[in-house]
């Protein structure tokens, strides 16, 4: 029996192709987001991150009225 690594191994571009990523920059609202990511791994509870959950939700929120930009 051979042992194969079937494992995907991430590239560099992984991350820029990611949609999530390229949509919250596009927002403006990419840092905020990863606000709301580290306080929930640090805090561990999602409810000590209120501050930083209403944050982004308004950034995405008055992001929405905006008109698509053009690429």
């Amino acid at each position: 029996m051979s042992h194969h690594n079937r494992t995907r191994q991430p590239s560099e571009d992984d991350e820029e192709d990611d949609p999530l990523d390229r949509i919250l920059k596009k927002s403006g609202c990419a840092d905020l987001h990863y606000k709301v990511q580290f306080c929930m791994a640090e805090k561990q509870d999602w409810r000590q991150c209120q501050v930083e959950v209403k944050e982004f939700r308004e950034c995405v929120e008055k992001n929405k009225t905006k008109p698509p930009e053009k690429t």
